[in-house]
């Protein structure tokens, strides 16, 4: 525990047990951090879920599978890659646009997404374009750039452990419809 009666420093010691993140801006990371956000109910819950964890990998994988079975002949998306030995956890179902698409792109498409009412986010900002990176390590864009164009291409789709086969199906019939109309739409070409 720390007490204190200077701001900055509360602030900064937020920050630090938070990943180094700043207030909201969830995936701006402005000092390399920590993950000390756990609460009691937070490890009560975990023991809880010890004992149910086979039941939640297997849900999260037969999400993983629908998503995949649904999106596998969509020549828009690049989906995961997994062999017959890995094994995943998975806590996020992230795929990538094609290079049908510019780095633009993905923006508008998750507006579209997000106006029929499909959550999703781009996922995951180049480690070294954070502001810490910059700020410490004096990295700019462009140093990196297989990382950067995958990066401006990703998306995560909506993906909870209970989540049904026709919720998949409308994420995944919305994506298409999307995507198709993204590439049609001579005002929307990228």
């Amino acid at each position: 525990m720390i007490v204190t009666d200077d701001d900055d420093l509360a602030a900064v010691c937020r920050s630090l047990r938070n990943q180094g993140r700043d207030g909201m801006a969830w995936l701006a990371h402005q000092r390399l951090g920590f993950n000390y956000r756990m609460s009691e109910i937070n490890a009560a819950l975990g023991v809880a879920q010890i004992g149910r964890l086979d039941e939640i990998l297997e849900n999260r994988r037969r999400v993983a599978h629908e998503y995949m079975t649904r999106l596998m002949d969509c020549k828009y998306l690049v989906l995961p890659t997994l062999s017959e030995k890995d094994v995943m956890s998975w806590f996020v179902f992230v795929v990538r646009l094609s290079d049908l698409f510019s780095g633009d792109a993905r923006d508008t498409i998750m507006k579209q997404l997000r106006a029929e009412g499909i959550g999703c986010n781009n996922y995951f900002p180049p480690i070294h374009l954070q502001p810490y990176m910059k700020e410490k390590f004096g990295f700019r864009g462009g140093e990196f750039p297989v990382c950067e164009y995958v990066s401006q291409r990703t998306l995560a789709l909506p993906f909870f452990s209970q989540m049904t086969k026709h919720q998949v199906d409308r994420v995944c019939t919305t994506l298409t419809q999307v995507l198709e109309r993204t590439l049609t739409t001579k005002s929307s070409r990228f």
